[in-house]
């Protein structure tokens, strides 16, 4: 098994204007039963963990088409689930977008979430202009 590399600048960036990451950030205190609801109920769990040369593209498929993508995406996120498909997203994407989720859900103590712009806003500042 090969370890996981750091995400490079520009993923991280890409990451953070990802639509299904501004989904999970919206979502992700509003449904506890979302487990219940999902697509992946009626489908084997092996087609959402492949084999580390197999194509993921089958279960990315399926959670494009769930109602609970991000809410599941949030979950993956906050707990840092780094193996099999989760809310549509590879482990590689999962790992460029944990670093926009951390910088969201913990922000900079000295700014405070009442006075900041809402959270899509604030993930696109983030982004240096001029890429």
């Amino acid at each position: 098994m090969t370890r996981a590399r750091m995400p490079r600048p520009h993923e991280v960036d890409a990451a953070r204007r990802d639509p299904r990451l501004l989904r999970a950030l919206n979502e992700r205190s509003q449904d506890d039963a979302w487990r219940t609801r999902g697509t992946c109920q009626n489908v084997d769990p092996e087609t959402f963990f492949p084999a580390p040369n197999e194509p993921v593209d089958i279960a990315v498929a399926l959670c494009r088409s769930c109602d609970v993508q991000g809410s599941c995406l949030a979950w993956a996120l906050e707990v840092g689930d780094c193996h099999g498909v989760w809310g549509g997203t590879t482990p590689r994407e999962r790992r460029a977008m944990l670093l926009a989720w951390r910088d969201e859900v913990q922000p900079d103590p000295s700014v405070t979430a009442e006075a900041g712009p809402p959270v899509r806003d604030r993930l696109l500042t983030l982004v240096p202009s001029g890429r």
